[in-house]
């Protein structure tokens, strides 16, 4: 089954039969496995230009490192690295844009800008006004599960869920469509052990009770590594087992570091899916 994902501009995306890419572009100092790598805004656009070519459907395009402990920066320092690299990527038109955010004024500003898709890690909880943005703009949302800031219900699911129908509702409430949301159950985002995490990767297939295309985001965590021996930089292949297993559970959105690795694996995936489809109709 094809669902129709609506976006800004008049945008859309079908997801369904083959999985969806969404690159990551991180233009800051400190992210976690790629800091410094792609700040400078030549680099970053060189880096955009390869994942498309490799075949990422979106570039998510981030100003601010979410990872544990990082260092916040204010508005405006964020708007400064985000900003001009979207509006050259909507100059170019090479793939959809994505930004990076919580704050309500970057989505705002970024939509403007030429991107189609808010990826808010906080949920909309952190600042609520982002959900009026997307109503108001038509773009589409990503909203994350996170563990941070709050106690978490014992079970994980149970605890995906009472934090994603929260964030529905304010989305709701705001006049987001239901055609313009994906959520995200934000592996590695105060999933405190790696069990937890490898325990919502094996139970994934049960948040398809929420109704709404998921996005699996697993790129480089922390929970490959501890199962893999391996660095941040060096968890790659890790992360494309994942996004198989999670591509065989229903996931239609693959957010990594690495594009082509993971196409790669998706699309031998999909392959096996349609076979077993044809299979299916013909007997």
């Amino acid at each position: 089954m094809t669902i129709r994902w609506n976006l800004a501009h008049g945008r859309h995306l079908d997801l369904g039969d083959k999985a969806v890419v969404m690159g990551i572009l991180n233009v800051t100092p400190d992210s976690f496995s790629d800091g410094g790598l792609f700040e400078a805004p030549e680099r970053a656009l060189a880096q955009a230009s390869r994942m498309v070519t490799e075949g990422a459907a979106i570039v998510d395009v981030g100003g601010e490192s979410t990872r544990p402990n990082a260092q916040p920066i204010s508005a405006e320092e964020e708007q400064q690295r985000v900003l001009p690299v979207i509006e050259e990527l909507a100059r170019r038109g090479e793939a959809l844009i994505s930004i990076d955010t919580f704050r309500a004024e970057t989505a705002r500003l970024a939509v403007e800008a030429g991107a189609h898709i808010v990826n808010d890690v906080w949920g909309l909880q952190r600042e609520p006004d982002i959900a009026r943005v997307a109503a108001q703009t038509g773009a589409g949302l990503v909203i994350m599960h996170t563990g941070r800031g709050r106690e978490k219900l014992p079970d994980v699911i149970e605890d995906q869920v009472a934090f994603l129908k929260k964030s529905l509702n304010i989305a709701r409430e705001a006049g987001v469509g239901d055609d313009q949301i994906v959520l995200d159950p934000g592996f590695g985002f105060a999933k405190e052990t790696p069990e937890e995490n490898l325990e919502l990767m094996a139970r994934f297939n049960e948040l398809h009770a929420l109704g709404f295309p998921l996005m699996a985001g697993t790129s480089r965590k922390r929970f490959i590594g501890a199962a893999t021996g391996r660095e941040a930089p060096d968890r790659d292949v890790g992360t494309a087992a994942t996004s198989v297993i999670l591509r065989l559970k229903g996931a239609q959105l693959f957010r990594v570091h690495d594009v082509a690795i993971n196409v790669d694996a998706l699309a031998m995936t999909d392959a096996m899916l349609a076979c077993k489809t044809a299979k299916r109709i013909s007997d």
